[in-house]
C-alpha cells in the first residue's frame, strides 16, 4: 500500500467508526468496532476489518445488517472524505483478537506448574 492509501484507510476508519455507532439505525448490527481498513493501491476498493462483540448468530446478523448499509455507508463517507471516486466496501471479521486470545491461553497453559506430576 502506498502512503497515501494509508492515510485514506485511517481517515475512512475515524469516519466508519462514527457512522456506524451513530448513523445506522439498523437492529441487526450490534456493537461493532472497526479495528482496520485496507485501501487498494488505487484507491477503488477497501476492506474493513470488524470485530463484534456477541455469539456466532449477532455476528452474521450484523455482517448482514452491514452488507445491507453498503450504499448509505458509502454515500456518507464521500460527503466526509474529499476523493474522486470513493472506495467500494468490503466488510470481514478481524480474527487477529481471536488469535491473539488463543496465543495468549497456550502461553499461560505452558507457565503454569503441572500439579499431578
Amino acid at each position: 500500500m502506498t502512503m497515501r492509501s494509508n492515510r485514506v484507510g485511517e481517515q475512512m476508519k475515524k469516519e466508519l467508526s462514527d457512522i456506524i455507532g451513530r448513523k445506522l439505525k439498523d437492529p441487526r448490527i450490534g456493537f461493532v468496532t472497526v479495528t482496520d481498513v485496507e485501501v487498494t493501491g488505487d484507491l477503488q476498493q477497501a476492506t474493513v476489518y470488524i470485530s463484534v462483540l456477541g455469539d456466532e448468530k449477532t455476528k452474521e446478523q450484523t455482517l448482514l445488517g452491514l452488507s445491507k448499509s453498503k450504499g448509505f455507508i458509502r454515500s456518507e463517507i464521500g460527503q466526509r472524505i474529499r476523493l474522486r471516486k470513493t472506495p467500494e466496501l468490503a466488510f470481514e471479521f478481524d480474527t487477529s483478537v481471536a488469535y491473539g486470545n488463543r496465543i495468549d491461553s497456550l502461553l499461560r497453559d505452558i507457565q503454569e506448574p503441572k500439579e499431578d506430576q
